[in-house]
């Protein structure tokens, strides 16, 4: 893979998230019936969207600060060079016009939740993009390249830290959108 600028992948994937946490906070101002409803009986409604991305925040979060904090690689590097698979995640993740579904493992799928999604769900989606806020600026302390992260699915998969950020926020913004399309709204790619 071709090495990228950190402070350029720093910087687009924080506007990324303050997009995504601004979303979070206009989500919050709808009212319920719009924060329930599903585009289609099969689809997720936006708390529902929402609380699969506070599932995955549940692990990832304190992996990327405990990664970060216990990094051998302390010095950061002006390029952060992909991997193979982290690209594959990444790209997957990544919201666009031809975006293809991708199947949600039972776990981290809202309908098997114990609990019904309410407002909670978005004011703790707020309170992780505001703590991914700061593990970005946490991040640019370290090598993004050489510093790995486990994955939620297996144990037997590592990333490169720059990837794990990638993938989190991609799908991050994915679910959003989502979000919004069942809450009624319009969003752009």
């Amino acid at each position: 893979m071709q090495p990228r600028s950190t402070t350029e992948l720093l910087t687009r994937l924080t506007e990324r998230t303050r997009h995504n946490l601004a979303a979070g906070q206009y989500l919050l101002a709808l009212d319920q019936p719009a924060l329930h409803q599903r585009p289609r009986p099969d689809a997720w409604n936006a708390l529902q969207c929402l609380a699969h991305l506070n599932h995955y925040g549940d692990y990832y979060l304190p992996e990327i600060r405990q990664r970060i904090r216990q990094s051998k690689f302390r010095q950061a590097q002006d390029t952060f060079t992909s991997s193979r698979l982290g690209n594959y995640f990444a790209a997957s993740m990544k919201p666009s016009e031809t975006m293809r579904k991708i199947s949600t493992f039972k776990r981290a799928d809202p309908v098997n939740f114990d609990r019904k999604p309410d407002l909670t769900v978005i004011h703790e989606f707020i309170r992780q993009q505001e703590e991914l806020l700061e593990l970005l600026a946490l991040a640019a302390r370290v090598d993004l390249t050489r510093t790995k992260t486990g994955i939620s699915i297996t144990n037997l998969i590592k990333l490169r830290l720059g990837d794990t950020l990638r993938v989190v926020i991609y799908h991050n913004w994915r679910h959003v959108e989502q979000a919004l399309v069942a809450a009624g709204e319009q969003v752009a790619v």
